[in-house]
């Protein structure tokens, strides 16, 4: 039986219409940026977040000043969330382990992790102050080793978030500014006269910025689509409404266009989840960003038995999922297209989101299904090398190279094997492999 909708949202041609207006806006941008540089940026700074400063980077002063207006308390609150994440992410880096082998006598080979030497990290403020979001991103890069980081967020109610500015210092930034949206990407990508290029462009962020990213990507690399959030439930009849209306309600106020879906093996608990849903929309304080968000893009499906949800939420990709069933861990051994799982009611996404340790910057728009979340291996580059350290072994690759070559009609890659042969084939056997005429560079008959 197919699954069922209690709940659709938009259809696919009118996203798709949103998401081509979007595009439009953000070429233009990056155009703009690309042509005039920071004065481009300081006209679309102001048309769309009214901030203008003398300089968009922070200075020491300026550092020390925002942080002086937290307390101690949030500052250390602030540290205990960079801690957990700092933690995985070390462990992360621990598994990720240089190599070098000889593969056979005389031919080493080998790989080594090097790190991005310069990072872009946009850090969303421009709603909500998401302070996560620069343990995320810059800690993270920081964790790899990246050289030179630079953290941007777009201001808060007239000025630099302290919080922000705290979180990005704290996390270890060597560059702060104070620029929002497609022009902060946009700067960070390209480099203007005052801000310096970068490699890869990190964090999440909404449409505009999401687009940004992947205008850009080319140009620089991109840790993944991370778009406006998503977030879906999984549920039985061994949970219940209250619980799958708040995680739902969660998500849904990061903004207008973030689906929240419920799939569930319950009508009853499909049905009660929607009248819950109504009633907190009535309470929220967010409810009139997550109510257009519901209204639009909430979503709730019934399905037959488990595999069905399976199989549905596999379909969706989706960025978090929350699964609040009897069997929990059922799914994480056998969904396979997810940002990040969040297994049962003990745990939830905003733990993800800011204090666990997992990263929150995960896949949206179907990419989990090639892609996993940020972390440190996203800032680190697995390069290969050789070594070849016997005469021996370079006259067999030579002779068995040269004919390969040959096959594919490759006379310059042929003559750079054959002279390996000619120079270090002096020996009267090789091993593992029948000499042939030195030159021949002829296919095997």
């Amino acid at each position: 039986m197919a699954i069922r909708y209690l709940k659709k949202g938009q259809d696919q041609d009118t996203i798709d219409t949103i998401d081509q207006k979007v595009s439009a806006t953000v070429s233009q941008i990056i155009e703009d940026v690309q042509k005039h540089g920071d004065s481009a940026v300081r006209a679309w700074s102001e048309k769309f977040d009214g901030w203008t400063p003398e300089k968009f980077e922070l200075n020491q002063h300026d550092i020390d000043a925002a942080m002086q207006q937290l307390t101690a308390q949030e500052l250390k609150d602030i540290a205990f969330a960079q801690t957990q994440i700092r933690n995985f992410a070390q462990r992360q880096r621990q598994t990720l382990q240089d190599l070098e082998v000889e593969t056979m006598p005389g031919v080493v080979l080998g790989h080594t992790h090097i790190p991005m030497n310069a990072v872009g990290c946009y850090v969303p403020g421009g709603k909500y102050p998401m302070i996560a979001s620069a343990h995320m991103s810059v800690l993270t890069a920081n964790v790899a080793g990246v050289a030179n980081i630079t953290a941007t967020a777009p201001p808060f109610q007239g000025k630099a978030h302290p919080a922000i500015v705290s979180a990005m210092h704290m996390a270890g930034a060597h560059r702060i500014l104070v620029i929002g949206g497609v022009q902060a990407v946009a700067a960070m990508a390209i480099g203007t006269e005052s801000i310096p290029a970068v490699d890869m462009l990190v964090g999440p962020g909404n449409m505009f910025v999401a687009e940004a990213k992947r205008q850009l990507y080319g140009r620089v690399g991109i840790d993944l689509f991370a778009g406006p959030t998503e977030t879906l439930i999984i549920a039985d009849e061994t949970n219940d409404a209250e619980m799958c209306a708040v995680d739902l309600l969660g998500q849904a106020e990061h903004g207008p266009n973030s689906p929240a879906i419920l799939l569930t093996t319950s009508k009853q608990l499909a049905e009660e989840t929607i009248l819950e849903v109504e009633r907190q929309l009535k309470i929220l304080p967010t409810a009139g960003i997550a109510r257009e968000a519901w209204e639009k893009y909430g979503q709730v499906i019934v399905c037959d038995d488990i595999d069905e949800m399976v199989q549905t939420a596999d379909d969706l990709a989706f960025e978090h999922v929350q699964v609040l069933t009897k069997d929990p861990d059922y799914f994480l051994k056998n969904m396979t297209n997810y940002g990040a799982l969040f297994l049962g009611a003990r745990t939830n996404v905003s733990f993800g989101d800011k204090v666990i340790g997992t990263n929150h910057t995960l896949p949206t728009k179907r990419a989990a299904r090639y892609t996993g979340g940020l972390w440190v291996g996203k800032f680190l580059k697995t390069c290969t090398y050789q070594r070849v350290t016997t005469d021996e072994a370079s006259a067999l690759m030579g002779e068995i190279g040269s004919r390969l070559c040959h096959m594919e009609n490759f006379a310059g890659h042929g003559e750079q094997a054959n002279l390996r042969l000619r120079r270090y084939g002096h020996q009267p056997e090789l091993p593992w492999y029948e000499p042939a005429p030195v030159g021949s560079a002829t296919p095997n008959q």
